[in-house]
């Protein structure tokens, strides 16, 4: 799916004709710099996070493998505000199978880079990870702030939306699970 930028440009036109601003100098060069800025941020609609993931040949680790504090940036589809926070990702790997770490930090910003949910965010991400590796089991944490709810509607900035997706055994394992919440809160 291409981003058609003269569609956007037209439409930030419109919006700032709607809000009676469109004579101001400051907006003149407005509706191409969003038309760049959208191609830019929504640039995971044209790629595929499945063909990211695959197991290094040759290695082998079977404890958990646990990435935090993972930066990203995403848009809600819901207002096209920006919501951006960290993820955790963990998993067990089976057979000994383990991924590029910096792998799993790529998966999240192909999702990211999409008009996005972040519940949707979080499972989609935990998905993916148990498709491509097959582990013993996968868990994704997600916190993050949402200008939606910081600038409209009830203005309560800085509050966290946290989410997770728990797969494998660190859902049917209470002390797996505890480990990895337990290791991502440690500072």
């Amino acid at each position: 799916m291409a981003i058609d930028k003269k569609k956007i440009e037209k439409g930030v036109k419109l919006i700032l004709e709607g809000i009676g601003i469109e004579d101001w100098q400051g907006v003149q060069n407005t509706p191409l710099r969003i038309g760049e800025m959208y191609e830019e941020i929504f640039a995971g609609l044209n790629q595929d996070p499945r063909q990211i993931i695959s197991p290094i040949k040759g290695e082998e680790y079977d404890e958990m493998v646990l990435v935090r504090e993972i930066p990203f940036y995403s848009m809600c589809e819901h207002h096209l505000l920006p919501f951006f926070g960290e993820a955790h990702i963990a998993y067990l790997p089976k057979r000994g199978e383990i991924v590029g770490v910096s792998k799993l930090a790529k998966i999240l910003d192909v999702l990211a880079k999409r008009p996005q949910l972040q519940e949707r965010l979080t499972k989609e991400l935990v998905d993916i990870i148990m498709d491509g590796l097959e582990p013993i089991g996968a868990m994704v944490v997600i916190q993050a702030e949402h200008l939606c709810m910081s600038m409209r509607g009830v203005k309560k900035s800085q509050a966290k939306v946290i989410t997770s997706a728990v797969r494998g055994a660190f859902r049917s394992n209470p002390k797996t699970r505890m480990e990895m919440l337990e290791l991502i809160h440690k500072r």
